[in-house]
């Protein structure tokens, strides 16, 4: 369920400013993003999981408060990148 630091990499350098570039209310997004497609995909297997489901609304809430942050003070990259990621808004 946890991401691979090849996956991790990957999302780093496709959504950050540089390789080095974690920190970056983009880059979250898209780790967080990925997460919770994982967490889903357990979810729809395992229904009766109530500590993933704990664990997938705290990520969907702190993905939310990143894209309002990200709204707030950059809307090109905000739709750049709920585009790019697919997520409805």
């Amino acid at each position: 369920m946890a991401l691979t630091k090849e996956e991790n990499a990957s999302l780093v350098k496709k959504y950050g400013k540089s390789a080095a570039d974690t920190g970056s209310a983009e880059v979250q997004v898209a780790i967080l993003t990925q997460r919770i497609k994982d967490l889903t995909e357990h979810l729809k297997k395992n229904h009766g999981d109530n500590a993933a489901r704990r664990s997938l609304f705290i990520l969907v809430g702190k993905r939310r408060s990143l894209l309002k942050y990200l709204a707030d003070n950059d809307k090109e990259a905000y739709a750049n990148l709920i585009a790019s990621l697919g997520i409805r808004k």
